[in-house]
């Protein structure tokens, strides 16, 4: 359905890929993965038509309708939302909005009758009766409410945006269904539905993701960009990880092999050239020699950062204690009677329906907010860090990244702070550039290292994973995973949730549930949605009262 013909990009003299000939076909999910600047997002704008490769082309079957999932959140403000949507299939919208012109027509002719007659024939092939309804069961399965429906865009939330251009994106089961990063700023119960909805589409699917679980659920193959060439995997992600590794080890071994070969040949020429009995052998495995190749081993643009946290203050046994907090913004209910108490080396997933309800619980915490009444008391003993989700003002400077982390660092020795940063990729020249021109990812990474040169016993996590490749995601999972000290967070990312938390928190304006096990469990577990019930049922109750 899609095909490449040697097709490269560079940007200067450096490729990102170079003559990449690749086939996808209709009926498959392919995950395209890379290390952050691989150029993922760019062969996305190639394939889509947006972006010119430097040369090749791409072939795409006559006829297919292409839907990109876009990434502008301000571009359909002056649009209502089920247009916005329906603005998936261009072709009806544009069918639909000439024939409602013409309808409207004070001195509508006979002329316009005809043209309307084609129009109405060409609106009921594209299905267009059925286009608002479509469009309205895919905005409330994405959690945007009727009553928004035909609402201004500009007039929605930046969460509401992402879920409706998501909704335009699946509209109308497109031929080409084209989407980087899908699952970001969504929760968990919508990422599930996307998950289902991708695993019953029947057309082409190319996807950027840096969600784990979400990728092994979806894909049937893996398009893998590394050594400046993508290379197709059948299976999804988990089984990419294992086959790229044995590979990788095959080759290794081969030319290991190739190495211990050469150096008996060359023992034996050494041994032998000179003894005229064994000349001619001698000769021979000089021969032989010369005909053996070593496979050649590219370096990989994937790179592992070395996350490792560890706390220099012993923690005691109580960590935090959480006693009837309260907090409402702009007038809105987040956090209503919420206790909670923390015992040393626990790892809580936060959960909310609403995220700024666990990043107004983790400002409080870190002391930024206050709230309206209740306690919070952290152990003598506890010495936090903790890690927003918005960290933008915190490289609004025009220092070099040694600068920013000496900032945070009682050592100001410049080998210490360089160590940190090389641990987070950042070495020689790229340790001197400016924080302010950061990328969002490169920005998380700082933070790390802000984080582990704090050792502290007391780790805070909001949305840690977000901006992270996936290779950065695993690192700092792993890393979690080891560490001995109390974490609290949230994230969207089930694989680190399920690996890390060994307790759940969910909150809402209605009250919080509390359960220590694992999270899938969790998901799972019949008495949950009981409780949620019994909580909303009892607010409800208690706010007729009033």
């Amino acid at each position: 359905m899609i095909t490449t013909e040697n097709v490269t990009v560079k940007f200067g003299s450096e490729p990102l890929f170079e003559n990449v000939n690749i086939k996808f076909s209709a009926g498959n999910c392919y995950g395209l993965i890379g290390a952050n600047g691989a150029g993922k997002s760019t062969f996305l704008k190639v394939l889509s038509g947006e972006l010119e490769p430097t040369s090749g082309e791409v072939h795409i079957k006559k006829g297919m309708r292409i839907s990109v999932l876009k990434q502008n959140h301000f571009e359909f403000d002056d649009f209502t939302v089920m247009d916005t949507v329906i603005m998936g299939n261009k072709h009806l919208y544009d069918v639909m909005k000439e024939k409602d012109a013409l309808y409207a027509k004070p001195d509508f002719n006979d002329e316009d009758g005809l043209r309307v007659a084609e129009l109405e024939t060409e609106f009921a092939e594209l299905d267009g009766w059925q286009a608002e309804a479509d469009a309205g069961s895919l905005l409330a399965d994405l959690g945007i409410p009727s009553e928004l429906h035909y609402n201004l865009m500009k007039d929605l939330s930046g969460s509401e945006k992402v879920r409706v251009l998501l909704a335009q994106a699946l509209f109308g089961t497109p031929d080409i269904l084209l989407m980087d990063e899908p699952t970001n700023h969504l929760d968990l119960k919508t990422i599930t539905w996307l998950e289902d909805f991708l695993i019953d589409f029947p057309n082409l699917v190319i996807v950027v993701s840096h969600d784990r679980k979400f990728l092994d659920r979806v894909c049937t193959h893996i398009a893998d960009i590394d050594f400046r060439n993508i290379t197709l995997y059948t299976g999804n992600y988990a089984f990419w990880t294992q086959a790229s590794a044995l590979i990788m080890k095959q080759k290794e071994e081969r030319n290991k092999k190739i190495e211990e070969k050469a150096e008996e040949f060359r023992k034996f020429i050494a041994r032998f050239s000179a003894n005229a009995s064994k000349a001619k052998q001698a000769t021979s495995r000089k021969n032989m020699l010369e005909k053996l190749t070593l496979e050649d081993i590219k370096p990989s643009t994937r790179k592992y950062p070395s996350i490792n946290f560890k706390y220099s203050k012993i923690p005691g046994k109580d960590v935090l204690h959480i006693q009837g907090l309260n907090k409402s913004l702009n007038g809105e209910l987040l956090i209503k009677n919420f206790s909670l108490d923390v015992v040393q080396g626990e790892k809580i997933a936060f959960i909310a329906q609403n995220p700024i309800i666990i990043t107004t619980l983790f400002q409080m915490l870190n002391g930024e907010l206050e709230p309206d009444s209740g306690e919070i008391n952290w152990g003598v003993t506890a010495t936090r860090s903790y890690f927003p989700k918005e960290n933008n003002h915190l490289f609004e400077d025009k220092i070099d990244l040694i600068k920013w982390l000496g900032q945070f660092s009682q050592e100001q020795h410049i080998s210490y702070l360089r160590g940190y940063l090389g641990r987070m990729l950042f070495s020689g020249e790229d340790a001197e550039k400016s924080v302010n021109v950061l990328s969002g990812g490169e920005k998380v990474r700082c933070m790390l290292a802000k984080m582990m040169i704090a050792e502290s016993n007391v780790l805070i996590f909001d949305e840690p994973t977000n901006h992270l490749d996936l290779e950065a995601i695993t690192s700092l999972n792993n890393a979690l995973i080891d560490y001995t000290g109390t974490v609290l967070f949230t994230s969207q990312d089930y694989q680190f949730i399920q690996t890390v938390a060994d307790r759940i928190v969910e909150i809402s304006p209605y009250g919080y549930i509390n359960f220590q096990m694992k999270y899938e469990d969790y998901l799972n577990s019949p008495d949950i949605q009981k409780r949620r019930d019994l909580m909303y049922n009892k607010f409800a109750q208690n706010a007729g009262k009033k």
